[in-house]
């Protein structure tokens, strides 16, 4: 593969990667059922849709040869490219069937273990993600793909340190804009706000014409970091000049819909994601600000989350834990049900919306000791926003 090409898979790659800061925190687990004749649904098909008649050729590819591992990794992305976009998990099980014939990581390539490892991650499976990731690096030392997920992973964890590290890393290997971005994340996470703003807005001003995909990932790591700063009209900015690039992601949809929440806008929230109910993430938002707005659509979306949840429950999946958190929340004002969801998610993840999650909803329950473990990330972090040190200090308040 060329230098190029890798390069440009890579930016691509790395606005999923950035992704798992969102997803997953919230995709729900895909089913994978064990007879593959099993036919779960069929996906709406639009005559002349180019994005199913890509999929029918790629699968056309594999099917002539399913040991072909170019065209195995070809059809494997480009579903998971698709489940990432859209919110549908069913894809991943799609993705996970085609690298089948790759199940011993020690005879996989390097590229198909970071697929899998994409896929894994999906799952909130990060301890599988990770070795596949080892193991990636091990067969391709410096691969920045591989360097640029496993820092993906590692802050899902809360592992700074080792992600830090794998952006000193991708700076040898990498673009200027994806290096600075990838450190930029880690240092806005740990106490280094201003300075990561800064650095990653003069570096996307020097490289404006870099990959749509990369662009993407930078305004909305700047709008997160913006908007924490204080600075909500330069946080729009970014998070529309994303949104005018034209490309469907959820994360960016899902954390502008957010924005535009805690901002007092539920309404330009709703209009937003009124296109996006087949996600449960982004269909979570829009029930919220529908509640907020008094709308009768919400009981309708809280009905049809509250059943997707039961759904999960019946096939053991709990991967939903801060969806149902939240919905618990607003929905059922049960906070002693969202407090314990929250705990056992915090268990899985260590991202700021858990934390964020696991403090209101010991605020709800008037349990602060409960919060102990989010307090404790706070201050050991030094992560900076200015609404989680607030429920922090109550916290400590209800604590005294």
């Amino acid at each position: 593969m060329s230098n190029a090409s890798r390069l440009k898979r890579l930016a691509s790659s790395v606005v999923a990667a950035v992704s798992v800061l969102w997803s997953a925190s919230v995709a729900p687990a895909p089913y994978t059922p064990a007879d593959d004749r099993i036919v779960l649904e069929r996906l709406p098909i639009r005559p002349g849709d180019p994005v199913q008649r890509d999929l029918r050729e790629l699968r056309q590819a594999v099917a002539a040869d399913p040991r072909d591992a170019a065209a195995a990794l070809r059809l494997a992305r480009r579903y998971f490219d698709l489940a990432t976009a859209e919110g549908d998990p069913r894809y991943v099980g799609y993705a996970e069937a085609v690298l089948r014939p790759w199940g011993d990581p020690h005879d996989a390539p390097a590229e198909v273990l970071v697929v899998r490892a994409q896929l894994a991650q999906y799952r909130h499976q990060f301890g599988r993600a990770l070795q596949a990731l080892d193991r990636a690096l091990e067969l391709a030392r410096g691969d920045p793909e591989a360097l640029a997920w496993r820092a993906a992973v590692r802050m899902v964890q809360g592992d700074y340190a080792g992600a830090r590290s794998d952006c000193a890393r991708l700076a040898q290997v990498a673009s200027e804009l994806l290096a600075t971005g990838c450190a930029a994340h880690v240092d806005g996470t740990t106490g280094r706000l201003r300075e990561a703003y800064d650095r990653l807005r003069i570096a996307l001003a020097r490289h404006p014409d870099v990959r749509a995909t990369l662009k993407l990932w930078v305004r909305t790591l700047l709008a997160d970091m913006a908007d924490r700063l204080g600075d909500a009209a330069a946080a729009e900015d970014h998070y529309r000049a994303a949104l005018a690039l034209g490309l469907t992601d959820q994360y960016l949809l899902a954390a502008f819909a957010e924005f535009l929440l805690e901002h007092g806008r539920p309404r330009e929230a709703a209009e937003l994601l009124r296109p996006w109910e087949r996600s449960d993430v982004l269909l979570l938002i829009l029930a919220r600000a529908e509640h907020v707005l008094g709308r009768s659509d919400a009981a309708r979306h809280a009905a049809a989350l509250e059943a997707r949840f039961a759904d999960a429950a019946r096939r053991g999946d709990r991967l939903h834990l801060q969806d149902e958190a939240q919905f618990r929340l607003v929905f059922r004002s049960d906070a002693q049900g969202a407090l314990a969801l929250a705990r056992e998610n915090w268990a899985l993840q260590k991202e700021p919306r858990d934390a964020k999650l696991l403090l209101e909803s010991a605020l709800a329950a008037r349990s602060p000791a409960a919060a102990r473990p989010a307090l404790d990330w706070l201050a050991e972090s030094r992560f900076e926003d200015p609404r989680m040190a607030a429920m922090a200090h109550e916290l400590r308040r209800l604590a005294r």
